[in-house]
């Protein structure tokens, strides 16, 4: 079965940076585009990042644009957010997604605390 599972999570100062992790699994990794989605408390689920199953496109909310990166390794089942200059406003729950050919599938989650 598909498994996403999410780390790197943790407490970091205004301007910090963390790199999340999501390791996958139960699915043809290199064929689906992956997903970076962030949920603020008493927000709705945002999309933050998407990349393609290659790695050759890669597209970003408006308010991460230059400050995250996502990147994945194909031969490591493994999709990558990195995120730099993070802000209190970048405080969120984080998840990765996939749509595959039969349905969508989410991590648990890991936590992002951005605050001095």
């Amino acid at each position: 079965q598909v498994q996403l599972v999410e780390s790197g999570g943790g407490l970091v100062q205004p301007g910090g940076s963390l790199r999340l992790s999501c390791a996958a699994s139960g699915f043809t990794f290199s064929s689906y585009a992956m997903r970076w989605y962030r949920q603020a408390p008493g927000k709705e689920r945002e999309l933050v990042a998407r990349i393609s199953g290659a790695g050759l496109s890669t597209n970003y909310a408006d308010s991460v644009k230059g400050r995250f990166t996502i990147s994945r390794d194909n031969a490591k089942n493994t999709v990558y957010l990195q995120m730099n200059s993070l802000k209190p406003e970048d405080t969120a729950v984080y998840f990765c997604n996939v749509i595959t050919h039969d349905s969508g599938y989410w991590g648990q989650g890991t936590q992002v605390t951005v605050s001095s």
